[in-house]
């Protein structure tokens, strides 16, 4: 498995502090009430914030441009699917 560099001193749990609070995107798909859904942030130096709509707070996971690209494609794909 590949080692890849890590954002120095990241932490899920004070990873906001990348990001611009004004960045935050929720998903077109997300429900009226806050739902299960998502959102993101595409902060400065190339990467990608993904926390919980409805909890402000919660852990931010933070992708690189070439993680989160690989994750739309594989997203598209199907490939997170639930099955039928």
């Amino acid at each position: 498995m590949t080692d890849y560099p890590s954002v120095p001193d990241y932490d899920p749990n004070t990873a906001v502090r990348f990001f611009d609070d004004d960045g935050w995107a929720k998903s077109f798909a997300s429900e009226p009430n806050g739902g299960n859904c998502v959102e993101v942030n595409v902060g400065g130096d190339g990467i990608v914030g993904l926390r919980d709509t409805k909890l402000t707070s919660s852990p931010v996971f933070m992708f690189d441009a070439g993680e989160w690209n690989a994750f739309l494609i594989a997203v598209k794909a199907g490939q997170f699917d639930l099955p039928k």
